[in-house]
């Protein structure tokens, strides 16, 4: 198995310079939005109370996250538990089913995060 790349033939055809070898560029990961754990106490989020759009059913959203999706979900997923309550998180915010303003204001500090309830 003939293992020469066509550059290289092709410069040997030619008279042309091998090219140096060179250590393989690593590609840079994407700057992450950041960790939702390193976020805690830099930034305020904001609890509201919603109903529109749901036939008269109230959701208690959580928006002001800067973290990437997966820290989100783990995050909503921790207070779901602790609330023992149904809810989704995307987009940069946490929906949880129902009116429980205060008790995921407490969970939230609980868990070091600066929150208020608008």
């Amino acid at each position: 198995m003939n293992t020469t790349d066509w550059k290289d033939a092709l410069g040997k055809a030619f008279g042309l310079p091998e090219p140096e070898e060179t250590a393989p560029q690593q590609p840079e990961e994407p700057a992450s939005r950041g960790d939702a754990l390193a976020q805690q106490g830099k930034t305020r989020l904001d609890i509201i109370l919603e109903r529109k759009g749901r036939a008269g059913k109230q959701a208690t959203i959580v928006t002001g996250f800067t973290c990437d999706e997966e820290a989100l979900r783990q995050v909503a997923s921790t207070l779901k538990r602790a609330l023992g309550v149904g809810g989704s998180a995307r987009g940069g915010e946490i929906l949880v089913q129902g009116d429980w303003r205060q008790r995921v204001l407490d969970q939230l500090t609980a868990m070091g995060f600066k929150a208020r309830i608008i």
